[in-house]
């Protein structure tokens, strides 16, 4: 079982390989913060991600996210990272992980020279890509079998996109996934030299929701 302190340890792992290999432009480390019985593993402007959750415009969620500094890490095209946990007793009880892609390139409004032929903003700059947010929740409290599952996929801001998950999701799998889906290029694979390998949480689906579409996390 991983626990709060192998945790703080693999996310600021991630961080440092995305900053070495420069995709990294900004970056707040984590650190564990008690709360009553309850430790979390957070990071300062963890306060503002609440703003993802009201009924606004993606652009204007962004903005304030990327203002408040509520990230992990701010990658080089713009987009945000968050990975926030609660343990309670040693026992997972929450997670929040998050990437926000970037409305627009800002920079290349100023230097479009610089990402004309750079495949890793390619993405980013083609006018037919719409960004979304992508979000990966764990609540071994709140769920219900199908509609709320435990582990879940959020795609875009649908209130009720909820794509069962067979496991909360380590840090690790959740940078391998947005390298690997968004940042992986013809010739370059980021993920071939991931840090904090390893660690697992045990499987949170129950047998109704693997009867229908769902992601499998590696055990």
């Amino acid at each position: 079982m991983t626990n709060p302190n192998q945790i703080v340890d693999h996310i600021n792992e991630l961080i440092t390989y995305l900053v070495t290999i420069s995709l990294a432009d900004d970056q707040c480390f984590a650190f564990q913060r008690p709360d009553r019985d309850i430790v979390q593993v957070t990071f300062e402007g963890a306060e503002h991600v609440s703003i993802a959750l009201r009924d606004r415009s993606y652009r204007e969620i962004y903005q304030h996210l990327k203002q408040d500094r509520a990230y992990n890490v701010k990658m080089l095209d713009g987009a945000l990272i968050q990975m926030m946990y609660a343990f309670a007793n040693g026992t997972l009880q929450r997670h929040r992980l998050a990437f926000f892609p970037a409305p627009h390139l800002e920079e290349f409004q100023n230097n479009p020279d610089i990402y004309q032929d750079d495949e890793i903003h390619a993405d980013v700059i083609a006018k037919n890509i719409v960004p979304f947010p992508v979000r990966f929740d764990y609540d071994a409290g709140h769920y219900q079998e199908l509609v709320h599952p435990k582990s879940h996929l959020t795609l875009g801001q649908y209130e009720h996109c909820r794509i069962p998950v067979t496991a909360p999701m380590t840090p690790f799998w959740f940078i391998d996934f947005i390298l690997r889906n968004f940042y992986h290029t013809a010739s370059v694979r980021y993920t071939d030299r991931l840090p904090a390998q390893g660690g697992s949480f045990a499987e949170s689906i129950l047998p109704a929701e693997r009867d229908v579409v769902h992601m499998v996390v590696p055990a």
